[in-house]
């Protein structure tokens, strides 16, 4: 799961932390809308969490309503979602400093974004499309980091995943979010360039598929004292 995608060696090269990535899964019919879409994902993406954080892992996800807002964890509320398992609500972004809970976001064209902070050991995920990112959802992250664990930018490695771009959307956002980092003055940042509109056979998009698709999700654990 990790060692199949290079663009996470910045985050998993790092001592007690692992990040992780589920593509599109193969032969699964999703031509349905968001809600009925993460039902019939639910029993794959559970299986992929308890196989990537271990079966007595706990799984925290964030609702993702194209904010800017952030769920601390533990400690943040939880709703139950659609697809019957628990949800942060109002929250596009999550971050920790505890070790066996894992973070989830899902995509389907916005940009996934992987934080870690290598002194403190704290972890974020986060959901930034077109809004998120007009909003700067990783500034945010960063500033909520260093109020709840002290973290500073420079000692934070950040990871943009796969998501949409030119020409297939007229909207560069992966862009912004690389000045968004090095403003910020991130130690290290990698955008891994993929764009999730361009092999449907990997990824699933929510613009050329006409919102009638699935939805990728990003991973990742605290397994160890820093």
């Amino acid at each position: 799961m990790t060692e199949a995608f290079p663009f996470l060696k910045p985050i998993n090269e790092l001592p007690g932390i692992r990040a992780g990535w589920i593509e599109r899964i193969p032969d699964l019919p999703l031509a349905v809308d968001r809600s009925e879409a993460m039902e019939i994902l639910r029993t794959h993406h559970t299986a992929a969490v308890q196989e990537f954080g271990g079966p007595s892992c706990t799984w925290a996800r964030a609702e993702q309503v194209h904010g800017t807002a952030l769920g601390v964890i533990p400690g943040a509320k939880t709703v139950i979602a659609q697809d019957g398992l628990p949800i942060v609500p109002l929250v596009d972004g999550l971050i920790t400093q505890q070790t066996g809970i894992v973070l989830a976001i899902y995509v389907a064209d916005c940009g996934p974004i992987w934080l870690a902070d290598r002194i403190s050991g704290a972890i974020g995920l986060l959901h930034s499309g077109k809004k998120g990112t007009e909003g700067n959802i990783l500034e945010n992250a960063l500033r909520e980091m260093a109020i709840h664990f002290g973290t500073r930018p420079a000692d934070v490695s950040v990871v943009l995943g796969p998501c949409i771009r030119p020409p297939d959307y007229e909207v560069d956002f992966a862009a912004e979010i690389t000045r968004q980092a090095r403003q910020a003055g991130v130690g290290n940042f990698l955008d891994c360039e993929i764009n999730t509109a361009t092999d449907l056979t990997r990824h699933y998009s929510y613009r050329r598929e006409l919102g009638k698709t699935g939805r990728m999700m990003a991973m990742i654990v605290k397994t160890a004292l820093p």
